[in-house]
């Protein structure tokens, strides 16, 4: 089992520059991946993707690429033309208003088009670069979120263990709520009516009640989503979106049984099965 929320930072410094990853992830009932890199890399943001996809199925996840290069391969041109074109006309100002201060010279050259910088940016190389930083931070980022998922399994599978208790406990309290019924039946009828109670009116009444009172059907279902909740923390590696389903499918059969139950042993465990419910379901909604 793997928690969606994990961190991790790594960092490498070369001789061309250093360069860092971080990735961090919070919950999110999809994947929602979201890759940060420097504007002239964003080629590279689809391979990336695909690393992290492989990996993560849940979680909104954000990857920051930072490059922070040593020596700079810019190449700068001047226009000198534009250059002097701005000077005269700026002069042609300042002659007309009849200011006479120098023209700083800071003034023409940030101008537009009068210096251009241009780069040839290698991907392959800055791929290169990137690469081994990126799998150690995927790597330790996997490994975090493997660790709190264990956790969260732990604290799952004792929660578990707490809701098949109230269900086994309904299951044992079904043949005595039933005998209670038929019990305070033969009580209002012989208080009468005396001895001359009628066993045919009995059994009518007592399975009138029955159908009415009776949780079988929630019992054998609720056991049911139960088998299904233990096969997922057993056999499915991200059981996040199945166990948050099966928690909405057994709330409404413990509802049911307490809607139906007339007795205060069972809305006691009524009360802590809905709450191991609850429990269930919070951290299913942390993990893939």
């Amino acid at each position: 089992m793997t928690s969606m929320t994990g961190y991790a930072f790594k960092e490498n410094s070369t001789e061309i520059a250093t360069v860092s990853v971080e990735i961090k992830s919070v919950n999110s009932r999809f994947l929602d991946l979201s890759i940060n890199l420097p504007p002239y890399l964003n080629a590279l943001e689809s391979h990336y993707k695909t690393l992290v996809t492989s990996s993560v199925l849940r979680g909104k996840v954000d990857v920051y690429i930072r490059i922070k290069e040593k020596e700079s391969d810019a190449q700068v041109v001047a226009d000198t033309k534009a250059a002097g074109a701005y000077l005269a006309a700026i002069k042609e100002i300042a002659d007309a208003c009849g200011y006479s201060t120098d023209i700083p010279l800071s003034l023409i050259v940030s101008q537009p088009g009068v210096l251009t910088s241009t780069r040839s940016y290698d991907l392959e190389k800055y791929k290169q670069l990137i690469d081994p930083v990126f799998e150690q931070a995927l790597k330790e980022f996997l490994t975090d979120r493997k660790r709190e998922g264990e956790n969260m399994l732990k604290d799952l599978c004792e929660k578990f263990q707490e809701l098949a208790r109230c269900a086994d406990f309904f299951k044992e309290w079904q043949p005595k709520m039933e005998s209670a019924f038929k019990n305070q039946i033969i009580s209002k009828f012989n208080e009468l009516l005396g001895d001359q109670v009628d066993e045919n009116r009995i059994m009518t009444e007592t399975a009138a009640m029955l159908v009415k009172y009776t949780i079988n059907e929630e019992i054998v279902r609720l056991h049911s989503h139960l088998a299904a909740v233990q096969n997922e923390l057993e056999n499915n590696p991200a059981p996040g979106k199945k166990l948050d389903f099966l928690c909405q499918e057994i709330n409404r059969e413990i509802n049911t049984i307490g809607s139906k139950n007339q007795f205060a042993e069972v809305g006691a465990m009524v009360v802590s099965a809905k709450n191991a419910l609850e429990n269930i379901r919070e951290q299913s909604k942390n993990v893939e």
